[in-house]
């Protein structure tokens, strides 16, 4: 009696089990620059009102939880050796965002930091060279 009273207590309920689906949802079409509440509920055969009361249980909203996860991939992205050569606008159109300026603003309100400062944080700075006679070049710390 006592096992089964715990796997009840471990048992997810209905709207873990929601909530763990739509976030999976969420997450597999973040790059869909529709993806909305209403494209979220219909996805799933729910109410938007339902969507929005298994979001009020995690203390946010599902917008704020899409812009959240948009965000969350954006930052990441930015700070990837391999995606330095796209702009700022290209990485935030990759994640759903479909305007540069709304994504500039959204993101320092959530990190304290322009896109474009984030990336010069986070990436490792190139090793720069300075001139030795004879008109070799070696690395900084070498010639110091």
């Amino acid at each position: 009696e006592e096992r089964a009273a715990g796997e009840a207590a471990e048992a997810p309920t209905a709207a873990q089990v929601w909530l763990t689906r739509i976030r999976d949802h969420i997450d597999r079409h973040l790059a869909d620059p529709t993806l909305s509440p209403d494209a979220v509920a219909a996805a799933h055969h729910i109410s938007v009102r339902y969507l929005h009361r298994l979001f009020q249980a995690e203390d946010t909203t599902v917008g704020r939880w899409i812009q959240r996860r948009r965000l969350e991939e954006c930052r990441r992205e930015l700070a990837r050796r391999d995606a330095a050569d796209r702009t700022v606008a290209a990485v935030a159109r990759r994640w759903g965002f479909t305007n540069a300026t709304h994504f500039s603003r959204v993101f320092r309100a959530a990190y304290g930091m322009s896109p474009g400062e984030w990336r010069d944080s986070a990436l490792p700075k190139p090793r720069t060279v300075a001139p030795v006679r004879g008109g070799r070049t070696v690395p900084r710390a070498a010639a110091a």
